[in-house]
């Protein structure tokens, strides 16, 4: 862009949900800037470091939630009781980054679109490396205000998660795609991986201990999750995923980083099988 050019920020909001990302949420907002969006919300969840302060200065707005285990969880909070003014919204994580080439795409896309939304695509980086294989992360992150919201699950207390993981908002439209990737790229460290994947994990076996029969519920997959989900209930998922992962994937082109990130996925797979097999026991004898 020419020195001393100017653009008007689109119509839209970008929320990012948080609890305690002082080490991911400046790049985060340096990537987002002050001239992309009309308004970036911080949605917090009792941060004790400097998250909050670090959005502020930034020019972020902050809203506290306290989640109280019932529906609605952060983004339909969000959604619900705080509207976005803005005709679009934007769900970010703060270990997301905006590149270059996706605020370009998106600028054009959206004041022309007939979609009420967009699947997004991200860059994977694990051990400080950009990945240069595995399956691919896509969500369904960027869409009109109003025109849906994400999947209403009751989900008691299943985990310490407050934030809906693992879901697609259910849109009322068409929905179209955004080629160019955001990076994801989480500063945390391996302790933090592993611990989000084990709540992860507890998360995907309650869900689905619960809702697999509902016919509603079912029919609101898509083919990844109904796969994902058929996968699920063999001990067979692990290595599935290790070998689409490491070899259909090539992930292995990445070497020992690729090998011991398709471990990790492998194992958190597992843990879901496992978790299931326990919930199933526990229904039957209570």
């Amino acid at each position: 862009m020419p020195s001393g050019f100017s653009v008007e920020p689109l119509d839209l909001t970008i929320a990012i949900p948080a609890r305690n990302e002082e080490r991911n949420l400046p790049d985060c907002l340096k990537a987002i800037g002050r001239d992309f969006a009309k308004r970036t919300v911080l949605l917090d969840s009792g941060s004790t470091d400097r998250t909050c302060e670090i959005a502020r200065e930034h020019g972020a707005d902050v809203l506290e939630f306290r989640w109280n285990g019932q529906f609605p969880k952060k983004r339909n909070w969000f959604l619900r009781e705080h509207r976005p003014e803005t005709k679009w919204v934007l769900f970010l994580d703060a270990d997301e980054y905006l590149t270059p080439d996706f605020k370009e795409e998106v600028r054009r896309a959206l004041p022309r679109t007939s979609h009420a939304g967009f699947w997004l695509h991200y860059s994977i980086y694990f051990l400080g490396r950009k990945l240069k294989g595995g399956y691919p992360l896509d969500k369904l992150a960027l869409f009109r205000v109003g025109a849906g919201e994400y999947e209403r699950i009751a989900e008691d207390h299943w985990s310490d998660l407050d934030m809906e993981v693992h879901e697609h908002p259910v849109l009322e439209g068409t929905v179209g795609k955004v080629r160019a990737r955001i990076d994801h790229q989480d500063m945390r460290g391996t302790s933090y991986y592993v611990w989000k994947h084990n709540e992860y994990s507890s998360w995907e076996a309650a869900r689905f201990l619960r809702y697999a029969g509902d016919p509603a519920i079912r029919a609101k997959w898509t083919w990844k999750q109904k796969l994902k989900y058929r996968l699920m209930q063999t001990p067979f998922i692990g290595v599935a995923y290790f070998f689409g992962s490491y070899v259909l994937m090539g992930v292995f082109r990445d070497r020992s980083t690729g090998l011991a990130f398709a471990i990790l996925k492998m194992s958190y797979f597992t843990q879901v099988y496992c978790k299931l097999r326990e919930g199933a026991a526990e229904s039957r004898e209570g």
